[in-house]
């Protein structure tokens, strides 16, 4: 046998051993990582950051430590579903979402006559316990913070693992007959005795369910045991999902809203629209942001009026900006940078996220009302801010403080509701 062919042998036998070596250890061999075709992080981004992981960046081994953390615990829980709620949505339909309106009280104890101590009354701010009991919500924010959180733990780790605990979950929210949600949100946020459901209950899902659909993007990168069959059903739901968002009276409603709702729900849409292939009305839906939602609801000095006059005034500023720093992450993909714009007396993004500064870095006091100050909420928004270009919030980031779990922004750079008040 010629030396030529045993250094041919002897690579065959390495690349064997190298394969078994990866799936013996759930852990996939080390190669250039697919881009994935996210609607809010930035794809191109996240597969750089994967190299560096890839090629022993040290930089990021804490950060990825906390997201192994996060992934790991969701590994002995769920999957939730719709259908295990102890009573079926108004409807009678045990596959309709359901949730409870959070900031509405009994007036009276419950009685044969009176089951649910009716009526109620709203008390802003103050979260009614029994809201998180006997409905979707808790399962629903488990669902989709355990799919986001498992899903870049596969693409920066390759455990197979997280990737099969994420679909597992997926398929039994939303894809397995006898387990599925219908996609609608007609009965969200009901008031017992009062509404059957409201369009402001949209926000149950607008505030993070875009989060899914990058879970979704970072599995379509070729994760084990997530088929064709789960892509195709995911892409069927999210565009009906889309179509009832755009046609039915609760989504109208709720896209005329002039607070964080509006905001958050253009913010669903676009990003809904961007994942399902109608990049048209995504753009058109970002433009159209710069006028309703910037110029609306900032004012010159960067406060947010409307969120000013609420109970959790640091909570819903830093809550709003959410959905705009999102909304422009998703301009980014489409053509638009909203970071740019003006409004006609100055308002921008860059300006309302610099009026959060003193609070977010520990220099001054919140001069609002504010019922429970968390510091660390403002982190993420501050962080899109200075990777936008913004030198006060640059200066700010060394400042911040990490939320619980520790700060992933290197890892998920797209600012997430890090407080854990219902919207």
């Amino acid at each position: 046998m010629s030396a030529l062919s045993a250094v041919s042998r002897l690579g065959v036998v390495l690349t064997a051993l190298a394969a078994l070596v990866a799936f013996t250890t759930g852990t996939a061999a080390q190669a250039t990582p697919e881009t994935p075709h996210t609607a809010v992080l930035d794809g191109t981004r996240l597969q750089q950051t994967k190299l560096r992981l890839d090629r022993g960046d040290r930089e990021l081994r804490a950060a990825v430590r906390a997201l192994r953390a996060r992934a790991d615990n969701w590994l002995d829980q769920g999957p939730w579903t719709v259908v295990d709620k102890p009573r079926p949505a108004p409807g009678g339909d045990v596959h309709d979402y359901l949730s409870q309106a959070p900031y509405w009280w009994p007036t009276t104890p419950p009685t044969a006559d009176n089951p649910w101590g009716c009526p109620y009354v709203q008390r802003d701010g103050e979260r009614n316990p029994e809201v998180d009991s006997g409905t979707d919500r808790q399962d629903v924010e488990k669902t989709f913070d355990s799919v986001y959180d498992l899903s870049l733990a596969w693409y920066y780790t390759g455990e197979r693992r997280y990737a099969r605990k994420a679909g597992q979950v997926l398929r039994t929210w939303f894809l397995a007959p006898a387990t599925r949600m219908n996609p609608n949100l007609d009965h969200a946020q009901f008031i017992p005795c009062r509404f059957d459901g409201r369009a402001i209950g949209i926000v149950d899902f607008s505030q993070s369910f875009t989060s899914v659909l990058d879970a979704l993007a970072l599995l379509d990168t070729g994760a084990p045991g997530w088929t064709r069959s789960d892509r195709a059903g995911m892409a069927k739901w999210n565009r009906d999902f889309l179509g009832w968002l755009r046609t039915s009276d609760f989504g109208k409603e709720e896209a005329a809203a002039t607070n964080n709702h509006g905001t958050f729900y253009d913010m669903q849409l676009a990003a809904l629209a961007y994942a399902t292939g109608d990049r048209e009305l995504a753009r058109r839906t970002v433009l159209g942001v710069r006028s309703t939602r910037i110029a609306a609801q900032i004012a010159a000095d960067g406060s947010q009026p409307q969120e000013l006059t609420r109970t959790r005034s640091w909570h819903y500023s830093t809550f709003a900006l959410v959905a705009h720093t999102r909304l422009a992450a998703i301009g980014r993909h489409v053509g638009v940078d909203l970071w740019a714009y003006q409004g006609p007396a100055g308002q921008s993004l860059f300006r309302a996220v610099d009026y959060l500064l003193p609070a977010a870095t520990g220099a001054a006091a919140w001069p609002h009302p504010e019922l429970g100050f968390l510091r660390y909420a403002a982190t993420d928004v501050v962080h899109a801010a200075a990777d936008a270009g913004d030198a006060r919030a640059r200066r700010a980031v060394r400042s911040l403080e990490a939320p619980p779990g520790g700060d992933l922004w290197a890892l998920r750079p797209a600012a997430e509701q890090l407080d854990s008040l219902a919207g």
